[in-house]
């Protein structure tokens, strides 16, 4: 996976801090369905402090969707909260850690 989330996570995990996660803390766990290799990024962040990584821990919260759809999340061309009440996204577990996290991806062009 090299699209617009794998860019997304990975900026995420150098910069190792992000503003806008500074009230919240849990792990979210995505997985991409449907991937010519499965591919899961973990994201753990503590009032501000984030953690990038491809484990396969527990998670608070875990997303599920497909690589196309998570690039359009990444990327901006999809609203996250849209992309839930539509089905096209699936999240299990702590549903206020994936609206914390969604304020991370970027506004639409």
């Amino acid at each position: 996976m090299d699209g617009a989330a794998a860019a997304l996570f990975e900026t995420l995990g150098r910069a190792g801090r992000h503003p806008l996660l500074e009230q919240a803390h849990g792990t979210l766990r995505f997985e991409v369905e449907g991937a010519r290799t499965p591919t899961r990024w973990t994201v753990a962040f503590e009032h501000g402090a984030v953690k990038v990584s491809h484990a396969n821990r527990t998670a608070d919260c875990t997303v599920r969707t497909s690589e196309e759809l998570l690039d359009g999340l990444a990327s901006g061309e999809v609203n996250a909260m849209a992309a839930v009440l539509r089905g096209a996204v699936a999240v299990e577990g702590d549903p206020e850690l994936f609206l914390r996290f969604q304020r991370v991806f970027p506004g639409p062009s």
